[in-house]
């Protein structure tokens, strides 16, 4: 009785029948259009499953061995604000300042010179108090600043996360 359905990619040739049959070339336009749907749906299904079971069975992260710091002291805070407005605000500033004195190509040059340089200065207190394990987490200048001012600046206060 549903002997036409023994092949999957028949099912839309015995639905359109009537309206397919007609044309040979309409006919094989939609067996070839069904197969490469069909495989396109597959392909997707198996590449989200394995995407699923690589995110999932992944070993290669980094432990995050120690928190952030968090600075209690109204000092500490102070000069975690201070450090972290330095490495925001000094790119600009310095090429605002370079336009106001000489000429915007100066401030251009003024711009990406001190872009280069607060990225050293970045990296370097970043790599410098931050532990060698969680160096490859990406940080913002809040959280270099706090790790810079528990770990170096703020030492012999009770800075350390309770």
């Amino acid at each position: 009785m549903f002997s036409h359905f023994h092949n999957p990619f028949n099912f839309f040739n015995v639905i359109l029948s009537k309206k397919v049959n007609s044309c040979k070339f309409c006919q094989e336009s939609l067996v070839n259009l069904t197969k490469l749907s069909l495989v396109f749906i597959s392909y997707s299904f198996l590449a989200i499953i394995f995407r699923y079971n690589i995110f999932m069975n992944n070993s290669d992260y980094i432990n995050l061995i120690k928190p952030t710091p968090k600075l209690y002291s109204r000092k500490c805070k102070a000069i975690a604000l201070a450090l972290r407005i330095f490495l925001q605000a000094t790119t600009p500033l310095s090429a605002l300042v370079a336009w106001y004195l000489y000429d915007y190509f100066v401030a251009g040059a003024t711009l990406l010179l001190s872009f280069i340089i607060m990225g050293i200065i970045r990296s370097k207190l970043r790599n410098s108090v931050i532990p060698l394990t969680q160096q490859e987490y990406h940080y913002t200048d809040e959280g270099i600043a706090n790790w810079y001012t528990a770990k170096r600046l703020c030492i012999g206060e009770d800075n350390v996360s309770k």
